[in-house]
């Protein structure tokens, strides 16, 4: 195995020690409820994730993942399993969206303490920094390209006809977002953050004036894909805990979000002071460029907006995982330093809100 591979596959730990559970009840449950699971059961858990605690578990019938709430006290509407299972479940039996096949879910909190679902492990890669360099030069500008072309293909769904046309209310996502990250945000809030509360004022002002419905992963990046062992294909999108019925172009700005971060703040994935072409990676257009393309459109009204509001519901979130890091319930052991750059992420929001649309469209 290259040095290269070892950094592709996802990074298991030990379960950490505020996520551990009753593994023997645990056991029993799933040969109740996946008959063919075995008689033995290793458990260990994924490290990279900032809020579901997710683990690998290794059985006689061959190996699965499990994703669960936190424990403890968690903030209203957040870290709805029941809400991922649903989507994947869908997507799975109904679209050629690359998921993984979903087994089982189980909404009582008794066994392990909370809800949870189990679905099927896939093999492959995850890179998480959008710079590639974890995989040769050849592949860089094909996985980006891989990216969109899976987005637009998520967004191509017809939710009603896969029966997840109570996944969310079908308008206003990007104004219900901005209070619902708003009101997140002030729950988790620790001290002082200026950005935030500029533009807690500023996007329900100034809110994209085309509505759209689409599936919305809510966290589309490349850390949240899954890519073959041996090509640069997406075979699963992962981690769907923000999905909701939603504005198509959000995801794609989420996506685009490393283009107006700094490269040199470990954690950002920015890629702000890099040379895309000496990398081999396309440019903020030409990833848009490639997206419009294959969702079938002539271009984007509101980037900046759009921008602006991926920016300040990132800050939110990151914000609630150091407030629970504080508390001690965080699923990464460095929830702490991550939340921490929240106000990193607020201020370059507030910075794009300012330019408006001249600043950030050619």
């Amino acid at each position: 195995m290259t040095d290269s591979k070892k950094t592709t596959d996802p990074e298991l730990v030990d379960v950490l020690p505020a996520h551990r559970f009753d593994e023997a009840k645990l056991l029993t449950w799933l040969q109740a409820n996946m008959p063919d699971i075995g008689d033995r059961l290793e458990i260990r858990q994924f490290q990279g994730g900032q809020s579901n605690p997710t683990y690998l578990l290794e059985a006689d019938s061959g190996r699965y993942v499990l994703r669960k709430k936190p424990p403890g006290k968690v903030l209203p509407s957040a870290h709805m399993v029941e809400r991922e299972y649903k989507v994947i479940r869908a997507l799975s039996e109904h679209t050629d969206v690359p998921v993984p096949r979903t087994r089982v879910l189980c909404e009582d909190s008794g066994i392990i303490g909370t809800p949870f679902y189990v679905m099927d492990f896939m093999p492959g890669r995850v890179v998480s920094h959008p710079a590639l360099r974890d995989i040769d030069f050849s592949e860089r500008t094909p996985v980006h390209q891989a990216a969109m072309d899976t987005l637009a293909a998520l967004h191509s769904v017809d939710v009603n006809a896969i029966g997840l046309g109570d996944f969310g209310r079908p308008d206003g996502y990007v104004a219900r977002q901005v209070a619902r990250w708003s009101k997140q945000y002030q729950a988790s809030r620790t001290g002082e953050m200026p950005a935030m509360d500029k533009l807690m004022a500023w996007l329900p002002e100034n809110l994209p004036g085309h509505d759209e419905c689409a599936i919305a992963h809510g966290d589309y990046r490349l850390g949240n894909l899954m890519l073959a062992q041996d090509k640069p294909e997406i075979v699963a999108i992962l981690d769907w805990e923000l999905s909701t019925l939603g504005h198509p172009i959000a995801d794609l700005a989420y996506y685009c979000l490393p283009y107006h971060l700094p490269r040199d703040l470990v954690g950002m994935r920015g890629l702000v002071g890099e040379d895309l072409t000496a990398l081999g990676i396309p440019d903020e257009q030409a990833t848009i460029e490639r997206y419009c393309q294959q969702s079938g459109r002539s271009g984007i009204n509101d980037w900046h907006v759009f921008l602006a509001f991926s920016l300040f519901r990132l800050a939110a979130i990151l914000q609630g995982v150091y407030a629970r890091a504080l508390q001690g319930n965080a699923s990464n052991a460095n929830a702490l330093q991550v939340g921490e750059r929240a106000h990193v992420l607020a201020e370059a929001g507030w910075r794009i809100a300012q330019q408006g649309k001249q600043g950030i469209e050619s």
